[in-house]
């Protein structure tokens, strides 16, 4: 079986098992996605869902943020963990999409990658869950993780994984391979104990590391 061969069948099975793919995260515009995909980094969607309530009451938009003080975020969001360098980015960034994006989020890679905490991961998820704009393939660590036990990849590297998902996926495909993804390391191919017998993959996947 080639790798577009496999690549092909997972997409097919996991769109039946997933076919409303989206993110974990609770966001109602796109200022929030971004601001919620920056505090999940090295925390829970579930975590994150308990803390950005009072965040978005407190400073629903990057204007409110713009004007917060460091501080007083960094309390909001200490469970997420790096909450300093975390509410120094947000804070940064609202003052940068206040100064030069009239409050809005842009809408390019180039444009969101230069906010503050914002690489292509994050910015791939805005745009493919906020906008429907499908410019790359966000790899966070259960897509790292399943792509390459997939044999989708051989590589570890996030850019790597990135184009070699971007060649294998049609693009209209390229938000809900990240959530298909996520959402199966969740429920069955987690990173410990990986529930092979009951996998509807167990047949075209290698288990590469396993």
């Amino acid at each position: 079986m080639t790798r577009q061969e496999r690549a092909d069948i997972i997409a097919e099975r996991l769109a039946r098992r997933f076919p409303d793919p989206d993110t974990e995260l609770t966001w109602n515009s796109p200022w929030e996605l971004m601001v919620a995909t920056v505090l999940a980094a090295q925390c829970t969607d579930a975590r994150v869902n308990k803390v950005t309530p009072e965040l978005f009451r407190r400073w629903p938009n990057p204007a409110a943020m713009a004007k917060a003080d460091v501080e007083e975020v960094m309390e909001v969001i200490h469970s997420t963990g790096f909450f300093r360098n975390k509410a120094k980015n947000l804070v940064a960034s609202a003052n940068l999409l206040m100064d030069e994006f009239n409050g809005e989020m842009p809408r390019t890679m180039a444009e969101l990658i230069r906010l503050h905490g914002v690489a292509r991961k994050t910015a791939n998820i805005v745009l493919g869950t906020a906008f429907g704009i499908h410019e790359g393939v966000a790899v966070d660590t259960h897509v790292k993780r399943l792509t390459f036990r997939m044999g989708l990849t051989e590589s570890t590297n996030v850019a790597v994984i990135e184009k070699d998902l971007m060649k294998l996926f049609p693009r209209k495909l390229w938000a809900d391979i990240n959530h298909w993804l996520v959402l199966f390391g969740r429920q069955v191919c987690n990173a410990r104990s990986p529930k092979c017998p009951d996998c509807e993959l167990a047949d075209i996947c290698p288990r590469k590391g396993v």
